[in-house]
C-alpha cells in the first residue's frame, strides 16, 4: 500500500475556507531555520535542500520496504507538502507603519515525515543525498518533532500578501468562541505550487487555549 497524506489524513489537510478549531497531534519533520525575505534566493535554496532530502528519505524507505514486501503493509508514501512557521521581528515598527517588512521575518520551513520514518532512516538518506546531490545547506537540516495541539485553522486561497484578511476571520472566530491566541508565530501549509497566484491554497494555523 502507498500511504498518501491527501487521502489518509483528510482531518489534518482538509481545512475549509471558514475558521475551525482543530487538535494537531505530535508530528515529525525535517526542518531548517532562516530569516529574511522569502522571495530571496536563500529561501528557495533552503526549500530545494529540504525536498532533495525528503525524496531521498522516500526512496530509501521504498527500496527497503519493497525488499520485504510481505512484512511491510506500507511500501511507499507520497512526500508531504512544504510547511513554514513564521514570526515577525520588530513588531512595533511594523505595527506603526501598517506594512509587513519581509526582511524582518524569521522562519522555520519543514516537510513532515510519516510516523514510520526514523532518525536512522533520515541519517542514512542524508549521507546518500550528500554524495548524489551536494548542497551545503544539508548540514543545517534537523529531524525533530512538533506538537501544536489546539489550533484555529483556515484555508486561504490566493496571494500570500492577502493573508491578513484570513487572519482577521481567525481572530474573530477566536473571540466569538472564547479562545486566546498563545503564540506570536503561525504555521502555513502550502497545498499548491506552480500555479497562478489567485489559485494558491494555503492552510493557516495558530495555537490557542
Amino acid at each position: 500500500m502507498k500511504f498518501e497524506w491527501r487521502k489518509h489524513e483528510k482531518a489534518l489537510y482538509g481545512a475549509k475556507s471558514i475558521p475551525a478549531l482543530v487538535d494537531i497531534p505530535i508530528q515529525n519533520f525535517i526542518m531548517i531555520k532562516g530569516s529574511g525575505n522569502p522571495n530571496d534566493t536563500d529561501f528557495s535554496d533552503k526549500v530545494g535542500a529540504l525536498f532533495s532530502l525528503a525524496y531521498a528519505i522516500k526512496m530509501g524507505y521504498k527500496s527497503t520496504a519493497t525488499k520485504n514486501i510481505l512484512s511491510n503493509e506500507i511500501h511507499d508514501f507520497t512526500v508531504y507538502p512544504l510547511e513554514g512557521i513564521w514570526k515577525q521581528k520588530n513588531v512595533e515598527t511594523e505595527s506603526a507603519t501598517g506594512k509587513l517588512i519581509k526582511e524582518n521575518l524569521e522562519y522555520t520551513i519543514m516537510i513532515r515525515q510519516p510516523d514510520f520514518i526514523t532518525a536512522e532512516m533520515v541519517c542514512a538518506a542524508l549521507e546518500k543525498v550528500k554524495i548524489k546531490k551536494p548542497n551545503r545547506l544539508y548540514e543545517n537540516i534537523i529531524f525533530d518533532t512538533i506538537h501544536d495541539g489546539k489550533c484555529i485553522e483556515i484555508l486561504h486561497t490566493g496571494s500570500y500578501d492577502n493573508e491578513p484578511f484570513s487572519f482577521e476571520q481567525m481572530d474573530k472566530f477566536a473571540e466569538e468562541n472564547g479562545l486566546q491566541r498563545i503564540s506570536d508565530c503561525h504555521r502555513e501549509i502550502y497545498l499548491t505550487n506552480r500555479t497562478k497566484e489567485d489559485k494558491l491554497k494555503t492552510i493557516l494555523r495558530y495555537k490557542v487555549n
